[in-house]
This record gives structure tokens, sequence and C-alpha cells, in this order.
């Protein structure tokens, strides 16, 4: 179980592909990424608070990201 942590963290395939315009099957630029990141942190500095959906896009950002770091 400890080796398919990947499948239990993505509970929906293809929701941050989709919020991002991104055609099936088209990898999403790791520029777009930390670009899409900045701006949601920029939204929420200070006592402002993000929506709902917006944490959720933020969350499936950052793990985007870090899935990018990792070796195959």
């Amino acid at each position: 179980m400890a080796d398919k942590w990947i499948q239990g963290a993505i509970k929906n395939p293809g929701a941050l592909r989709e919020k991002m315009g991104a055609k099936a099957g088209e990898n999403i630029s790791k520029e777009k990424i930390s670009s899409k990141i900045s701006q949601l942190q920029g939204e929420a500095e200070g006592d402002k608070k993000l929506s709902e959906a917006k944490r959720t896009m933020l969350k499936q950002l950052v793990l985007a990201r870090t899935l990018g770091k990792m070796k195959k």
C-alpha cells in the first residue's frame, strides 16, 4: 500500500488538466503551474481567504509540482 500512495492522493484524475484548459494527453508546463500557484498565493495574502474551489486548485497544483519533481 505504501508504494501506491499516489493513486490514493489523486481523487479525480484529469481534474486539474480540465481546470487549466489543457487537452487530454497534453502536459501542463512547469511554468504554467508555477505562475498559477503564485497567482493564487497572491490572492490569499494577508487576511484574505481563498474560496473552496481555489483552495482545492492550489492543492492540486502543489501536488502536480511535487509529482513533477519525482523521478520515474
